[in-house]
This record gives C-alpha cells, sequence and structure tokens, in this order.
C-alpha cells in the first residue's frame, strides 16, 4: 500500500519546480466514496492522481496532491463514504488556484475523477479562461473507442468497465474479487439526485465491470494522456503574460527561454511528442 500511495503523491523538490519553471499545475480531485464490494473508497482519487500522474510524466507541468474528499452525497446509503459541501470544493478549488497565481503559476487543470463533482464546471466557467475541466466527454468517448470499451458512458456509471479496467492496469492490488460478477445496469436513474445511489443498485455497482481489463485500463490512459496536449497548449499560449503581470521580473524565466518553452508548448509540437510516445492516431482515433 505504501507503495501506491508513493506513486500517487507528486515526489518533486521546491528545486525541481524551480527548474521546471511550469506555468499550468494539474489538481486531482476525486472522492472517498462507495464503489461496490470490489473496488476501495478511495477509486476516484486513485484514476484522478493516476491520470495526473501519466500527465506529469508527458508534459512540464506542475503535478499537484489530490482533494481526496468531494461531492458524494448520492452514495450517502453505504458505510465509508465521506463528503463535503459544493461551496466547499468551489472554497477550495479556487484558493488553490489564487496561491498558485500569487506563485507565477497562472493556469490550473482540474482533474476530476467523480461524475458528482458538478460544481467543478462552475469553479472553470467563473475563471474566464484561467482553468480547464479534464477529461471532458469527447476526451472520455475517444478514449472508449481507443481502449475498446463496451459499454456506453451512461450505462457505465459508478464501478463498472471503465473505473475497474484502469485499477486492473495502473493497481491490481487494489482490485478485490468479484467485479466478474457485478455487473449491474440502471440506464432509467431519472431521480438520481433526489433518491440517491440506492434507489437504482444494491450493490453500488452501475455498470459491466465483468468486461473490464488490464490491456483496456492502459489504452483508456494512453488516449487521455494523449488528449491533455491540447488542453496544455490551450491554456499555457497566455499564461506566461499572467506571470509577468504576478511576479517581479526578476523572479521571471529569461526572455529567450520564454520563448523556446513557448515553442516546445506549441500545440502541434506537443501532440507530435506525445504522438511518437504513444501514438496519437492509435491512442485517440477521430470520431
Amino acid at each position: 500500500m505504501d507503495d501506491v500511495i508513493s506513486s500517487l503523491l507528486p515526489q518533486s523538490s521546491t528545486a525541481d519546480e524551480r527548474d521546471r519553471q511550469a506555468r499550468v499545475a494539474v489538481l486531482p480531485v476525486g472522492s472517498f466514496e462507495q464503489h461496490g464490494p470490489y473496488l476501495p473508497l478511495a477509486t476516484d482519487t486513485v484514476i484522478a492522481c493516476t491520470i495526473a500522474r501519466e500527465i506529469a510524466a508527458a508534459y512540464p507541468v506542475l503535478h499537484l496532491p489530490p482533494v481526496t474528499i468531494s461531492c458524494s452525497h448520492e452514495h450517502a446509503a453505504w458505510p465509508g463514504t465521506v463528503s463535503i459541501s459544493a461551496s466547499t470544493l468551489h472554497a477550495v478549488v479556487r484558493d488553490i488556484a489564487e496561491s498558485l497565481r500569487r506563485s507565477g503559476v497562472t493556469r490550473l487543470v482540474v482533474v476530476n475523477g467523480h461524475g458528482g463533482n458538478y460544481v467543478l464546471g462552475n469553479v472553470v466557467q467563473e475563471a474566464r479562461g484561467a482553468m480547464a475541466l479534464f477529461p471532458g466527454l469527447q476526451d472520455w468517448e475517444e478514449a472508449r473507442a481507443a481502449a475498446g470499451i463496451r459499454t456506453s458512458l451512461d450505462s457505465d456509471m459508478h464501478a463498472g468497465e471503465i473505473e475497474t479496467s484502469i485499477l486492473l492496469h495502473a493497481h491490481p492490488e487494489l482490485v478485490r474479487p468479484g467485479h466478474e460478477s457485478a455487473d449491474h445496469l440502471a440506464d432509467d436513474r431519472k431521480h438520481l439526485l433526489t433518491l440517491g445511489m440506492a434507489a437504482y443498485t444494491e450493490s453500488g455497482v452501475v455498470g459491466r465491470p465483468s468486461l473490464a481489463s488490464a490491456d483496456k485500463g492502459r489504452d483508456l490512459l494512453a488516449s487521455l494522456v494523449a488528449a491533455f496536449g491540447e488542453y496544455l497548449a490551450l491554456l499555457d499560449r497566455d499564461a506566461v503574460l499572467d506571470r509577468d503581470a504576478v511576479l517581479d521580473r526578476d523572479a521571471v524565466l529569461d526572455r529567450d527561454a520564454v520563448h523556446d518553452h513557448n515553442a516546445v508548448l506549441d500545440q502541434d509540437t506537443v501532440l507530435g511528442r506525445r504522438g511518437t510516445v504513444l501514438g496519437r492516431d492509435a491512442a485517440a482515433p477521430e470520431q
């Protein structure tokens, strides 16, 4: 378990970050909620951290530790689930963004691992170009296609094919026996927010985890990492101008170095670099 924790938390020092001079930070946001009898309560946090870790290995971003408890009120019927209010989550993310801004990191990508964190969309909306929410719906759809996921996003709601596959690939030691026979579909969830998950599933599962595999998890992550290049290029484009306004000029990167860094983060260059590692077309084909 110590290996799992250390692999999910950032290991960089302040000297590393001084040398990196990242202008975009990546914040994983998970949850602490039931995921059936075979996945841990921290599943969403583990997944968000795994995506963020892979992103940080591929791109020059500041990798932040996760927000581990969020808005899981619909899962309250199951033991172990813990929530905070939407207003608290909103405030936490905004406070983190403001702290980053004061240190010169003017752009933030929120990597959301829990679908119930609806408020994160509003936080990003209010940031007016200074934040992004990742992965988006299209990113997940492309990842599904790249990985050969058979269950639709609507049906694969919770502890299903996608989540189980990612954990089977990244942290198989966290997956307990039972997912092979835990399939449960409940596509009609009209009153989910009013009645909670317990109205639609006894086990807590909504999806088809029996179809999960480590290979699918690997391909899902590869596609998402490739898709992130577009987000980074978009956010980083004007971030240096904000940094000049926030930091004393003596603390800013040398102008030539800034331009060199921008050249690396040109969108085509970013996507091309990931393409050499992951295969952009193979990882996330056009839909």
